[in-house]
Parts: C-alpha cells; sequence; structure tokens
C-alpha cells in the first residue's frame, strides 16, 4: 500500500512526533508498503490530495494533530487514517473535557478546576489559592490541552502557585487536579469491536516527576510488565481503562494513564489517542509483552483504518 506517515507539525511534542514516525516508517517499509513522511503543516492538505494515498498513518502528538485536526483534514479528503475520529480526539486532548464524559459515565477521576489564561495576575492567583483551598496540597497543575508533562508542576507550598499558574498558562488554560497518591500505570488499548487492553505498565521514573525528561531520555525511566499490584487490581486498572477508552468514543488504540490509590481505585488521570511510538515508548513495549511485535501493531493500526473506511462506504 502506499502509506502517508504524518508528523511533526508546530506543536511541543512535533520532535517526539518524528521519532515515531521514523519507527513507524522502518517497520511498514519491513512489511512492504511504501511509505512517505508528510509534514504536517500548510501543505498537507495538498499533499494529501494529490498524493494518491491508500491510507494515512498518524503519528502526531500535541497540538495540530492529535487534537482532532488532522482528522478533520482526512475526513474532508475521504482519506482512510488511523486512530481515533475528530470527536474522540478533541474530546480526549481537552483534559477537563474528557473529564466531565468521564464523570458522567461513572469512570473515577481526580476532582479537577480549571483557570483561565486570560485572566490578570490578580485574579489568577485568587482562583489558584480557591483551587488548592478545595482540591489540597500538593496540588498537580498543567495546561488544560498539551501533553508529555510539559508545563506541569506539583505545588507543596501556595507560595509556588503563581510559578506554576506561569508555566502553564504559556501553553493554554490551567488545569489544577487534586493530587493521588499510588502507583502510576498506564493501560495500552487496541483493536475495535472488542477493543483489548494490553497489559498493565507499571512505570517508575528515576527523576522527581515522569517528566518529559524521564519519558524521551534512556535510562530515566523504567517499565514493570506486569505492573506490581495484586492481580485483581491489575484487572480492575484494565477494567477502568477499558470503561475509559469506550466513553470517550475512542478506536483502535489509546493509551489510559491511572494511578491506582492505596484503597485500590483506580483513577484516571488521562487518555491518549495516539500514543507515542518511539524506541522509549509505553504502547510498543506493552505491546510487546502481548506478543505482539512492533510492525504487527503498526498493520493492525492500518487494517482498521481500511476497515472504517470500507462500512463507512457501505453505509
Amino acid at each position: 500500500m502506499r502509506i502517508a506517515v504524518i508528523s511533526g507539525g508546530r506543536s511541543s511534542e512535533a520532535e517526539v512526533s518524528r521519532s515515531s514516525a521514523a519507527q513507524v516508517i522502518a517497520a511498514l517499509r519491513a512489511r512492504g508498503h511504501s511509505c512517505t513522511e508528510l509534514e504536517s503543516d500548510e501543505e498537507l492538505w495538498e499533499a494529501l490530495r494529490t498524493g494518491g494515498y491508500d491510507v494515512a498513518f498518524l503519528a502526531l502528538h500535541g497540538r495540530g494533530g492529535e487534537d482532532g485536526t488532522v482528522q478533520g483534514v482526512c475526513e474532508l479528503l475521504g482519506v482512510p487514517y488511523t486512530g481515533s475520529d475528530v470527536l474522540a480526539s478533541s474530546l480526549c486532548f481537552n483534559k477537563a473535557m474528557a473529564k466531565r464524559v468521564l464523570v458522567a459515565a461513572g469512570v473515577p477521576t481526580p476532582a479537577w478546576r480549571v483557570v483561565a489564561r486570560t485572566v490578570d495576575a490578580d485574579a489568577a492567583l485568587a482562583a489558584m489559592e480557591a483551587a488548592a483551598a478545595t482540591l489540597g496540597l500538593p496540588l498537580v497543575v498543567k495546561p488544560n490541552r498539551s501533553g508529555s508533562t510539559i508545563g506541569l508542576s506539583v505545588v507543596a507550598d501556595i507560595t509556588d502557585l503563581k510559578a506554576a499558574f506561569r508555566e502553564a498558562a504559556w501553553h493554554d488554560d490551567v488545569l489544577c487536579e487534586q493530587m493521588i497518591s499510588g502507583v502510576e500505570v498506564t493501560i495500552g488499548i487496541i483493536g475495535h469491536n472488542p477493543a483489548t487492553a494490553l497489559p498493565t505498565l507499571e512505570i517508575v521514573s528515576h527523576r522527581p516527576l515522569y517528566d518529559y525528561a524521564a519519558k524521551y531520555t534512556a535510562g530515566q525511566s523504567e517499565h514493570i510488565i506486569p505492573a506490581r499490584l495484586p492481580a485483581e487490581l491489575r484487572e480492575r486498572a484494565a477494567e477502568v481503562g477499558l470503561a475509559a477508552h469506550a466513553a470517550l468514543g475512542c478506536r483502535a488504540v489509546s493509551r489510559v494513564d491511572l494511578i491506582v490509590a492505596p484503597d485500590g481505585t483506580p483513577w484516571v488521570l488521562e487518555v491518549n489517542t495516539i500514543p507515542g511510538l518511539t524506541e522509549l515508548s509505553l504502547l510498543p513495549d506493552a505491546a510487546r509483552h502481548a506478543g505482539i511485535a512492533f510492525d504487527e501493531l503498526c498493520q493492525r493500526l492500518v487494517d482498521d483504518a481500511l476497515t472504517r473506511r470500507r462500512g463507512e462506504a457501505r453505509r
């Protein structure tokens, strides 16, 4: 097949996206496909319109790709594409909106407040102090629409609220979230009707936070599969991950990040519709543990995109 692998763009995660794309291209070429890497920029529309591609593989992270925008381009051009549709992508990328859906569906997620980035300094500080009073300290502060923990802070002292707001507001409106202590795990989900949960993966960071450097620097974090939890808690985390995936309308692939609290409750932090596919990424590691090689994982995503388009054509 002729496959367009779309990556890059202007998001803060563009370089990670290009690393994912390089892995995907190598895997799909090994399967005999013809792959062309396309940059997610102003020339993408024409490249997709005239390229004669059988499918677009979205290796995008962050704004302008993971948020439903490129999915919309593919829809308008009639090009089959991997992963979730416009609505699910947009919902999951907006953390506060995703949380509203999860709460409505009965999926546990930490309490939160949103502070608009446009408010003046005094109003911002007052809103941040109110959030801290309601949600408690330590308080997780992060951009409402961003990924790879960019702009994230954990505030233990109220005097640090202003700096945390400024760091997050550089990227978007600010999400203040109750901090849940426990075991940090992620559930990779693949397939459709039925979706399947991959083995529960525990994340151990060698930095104070599982931040950008911990995620993308070799030796700064470890993946433990299966997670060091009792079997019944691993199963419960997988059930909650699948419930979050379904509630938000995800398709083909997602990665659900959770904290399993000491009382056994799995709290959903966020749902990623285009998980990282780099050498150090979580989803490919969990898939390998389940016996799914990386090239097979990529092929499954391509096959799902084509299956969905055939179903839409029949309708």
